[in-house]
């Protein structure tokens, strides 16, 4: 369900003229490792427990990014129809269908996008969206399964019914795709997401076959109460903001937060409500309530992707690392390019947010080793140390490389842009796991600290390319003067504008410039007392 605009394609150089980024010690070191498992097929998008160092895989897509055709597109062919259990250790597969359980869990734990959360021996699978021969319609799952994991992996392996394992509810908030489940404390948290019914057709709900579209627009709380036999269900009172929480098909991870207490930060997602673009903006989550975050930008990792979420206690410092996905931004030599299709990158980014709440974002020296990681999972390694609310404790680590979980899965690509030229051939689901293990940083450990996503100008040019007529949007905190200038390739002054009066928020200005060249290049600098922004400006033939 991913939709694209008109390609803009451009460099941005913030605060230095050619180089976004500035050299920063790591606080740890990461590798991958990938591994193989026989017989193991790829998978995107799926719901996972585990338990006694086994995993137990189930719904998710067996094929690649989603193509436009509406006959095609989430076809009952790609529906995960096997519950899966792998050992990463021993590195073995076992397998059952679904096909013994009561036709209402056979079609959700089919679906594609559910959320999910493991609370002890038991995972909790809302929503989901998929193919229901009951409704003779795709949907989204108005139902809760509660799965008890060690049970069934052990039923899996020994070939014995697991049927007596499984238990659903049926209710209406649970009717959600593509968001997040998390907890704080004792309460959970639904995060985002949709209720999306019918076939997906890029042209519209009008068009074709229609469809039914509706952002949550929320952050739904809840409370649980489970005795192994029957589940109570409490809804609390939810946030609601279709402004800030118009998101899904995105990551909201566990936090700790600068008071040492529990949260949920909902990084990024898709799409704007004024755009068909990620927010570059975060929310944080406490206990109490929710805050937007509109003084940092994430420009990496903006799709669903691994997330694997550390923290220090002794430096006070809450580290998230992401890996690959789809983004809007990519770095290219040094420099951060804008694709406004929303391309797939191998870029792998932390955000880290210090002992002040600040949130500032780098990207590491090393990279998925193709376009992968959209729709896959960080499967944590239970035997390193966590806090209550699953966040690995950084302190724990040593100088020796440790395995802390596995990346398994997601969406590969043969090429960055593919929806357009989609036909089912340019991508696939991804069988390969990688171990991820990580280690105290040594002096030499460098991450590039991407210094716009801490500039508050936020400068955008658009379009970009263009044939001349310059329109850029930027943001003030405070009243101020700005210069726009702007410089050949060569450094030389081309024109200078004072803009006065301008407003606290967003600014857009429009200058129509006779000096420019065809198919040139120019440097659009925006300076205030305090920043300074600095884009690259194609302009055509």
């Amino acid at each position: 369900m991913k939709n694209y605009l008109k390609t803009a394609l451009f460099t941005i150089a913030s605060v230095l003229l050619f180089n976004a980024t500035h050299a920063q010690v790591a606080p740890f070191e990461i590798t991958l490792e990938p591994i193989t498992i026989p017989q193991l097929g790829g998978l995107q998008s799926y719901a996972f427990g585990q338990a006694n160092g086994k995993w137990l895989i189930l719904g998710g897509r067996l094929d690649g990014l989603h193509r436009r055709q509406p006959w095609a597109s989430f076809d009952v062919a790609g529906h995960n129809n096997e519950l899966i259990v792998v050992d990463p250790v021993s590195l073995q597969k076992w397998s059952a269908p679904l096909t013994s359980l009561p036709s209402s869990i056979q079609e959700q734990l089919s679906a594609t996008n559910m959320e999910f959360y493991q609370e002890n021996d038991y995972l909790y699978c809302l929503g989901g969206y998929g193919y229901s021969p009951t409704a003779n319609d795709h949907t989204t799952f108005d139902k809760l399964t509660a799965i008890k994991v060690p049970d069934v992996i052990n039923a899996i392996i020994n070939n014995t019914s697991f049927t007596s394992y499984f238990r659903q509810i049926t209710d209406t908030q649970f009717q959600v795709t593509g968001g997040r489940l998390k907890k704080i404390n004792n309460t959970f948290y639904l995060l985002g997401g949709q209720k999306f019914i019918g076939r997906y057709n890029p042209m519209g709900p009008n068009n074709g076959p229609g469809f039914i579209q509706e952002y949550t627009n929320a952050i739904r709380k809840f409370n649980l109460t489970d005795d192994g036999t029957t589940i109570s269900v409490t809804h609390l009172a939810p946030y609601i903001d279709s402004a800030n929480l118009h998101r899904r098909d995105y990551n909201a991870e566990s936090q700790i937060l600068p008071n040492g207490s529990e949260g949920i930060t909902m990084f990024s997602g898709i799409f704007q409500p004024t755009a068909n673009l990620p927010f570059l903006n975060s929310v944080t989550v406490d206990a109490n309530n929710y805050t937007v975050n509109n003084t940092f930008q994430q420009y990496y990792n903006h799709y669903h992707c691994p997330v694997l979420p550390i923290y220090s206690a002794t430096d006070n410092e809450m580290h998230t690392v992401f890996f690959g996905g789809i983004a809007q931004f990519y770095d290219n030599a040094g420099t951060l390019v804008q694709d406004d299709n929303v391309p797939f990158v191998n870029t792998i980014a932390r955000v880290t947010r210090d002992q002040t709440g600040s949130m500032a974002e780098y990207k590491l020296p090393i990279v998925m080793p193709s376009l992968l990681g959209a729709g896959a999972e960080f499967i944590p390694d239970l035997s390193f140390p966590r806090f209550n609310n699953e966040v690995l404790k950084l302190d724990q680590l040593t100088t020796t490389s440790t395995l802390v979980g596995y990346i398994y899965g997601g969406i590969s690509s043969t090429q960055p842009n593919i929806f357009f030229i989609n036909d089912g051939t340019q991508s696939s689901a991804n069988h390969q796991i990688f171990k991820v293990k990580i280690k105290k940083s040594s002096s030499l450990s460098i991450d590039d600290l991407n210094e716009s996503s801490i500039n508050h100008l936020n400068l955008r040019i658009y379009p970009n390319p263009n044939y001349g007529q310059l329109k850029i949007a930027f943001n003030l905190k405070t009243l101020d003067d700005v210069t726009l200038t702007i410089h050949d390739v060569k450094g030389s002054v081309v024109d200078t504008t004072l803009l006065t009066n301008l407003m606290i928020g967003e600014n857009i200005f429009e200058k129509e410039v006779q000096q420019l060249n065809h198919d040139s290049v120019y440097l659009i600098s925006l300076e205030t007392r305090n920043q300074k922004s600095t884009h690259k400006l194609v302009i055509k033939k």
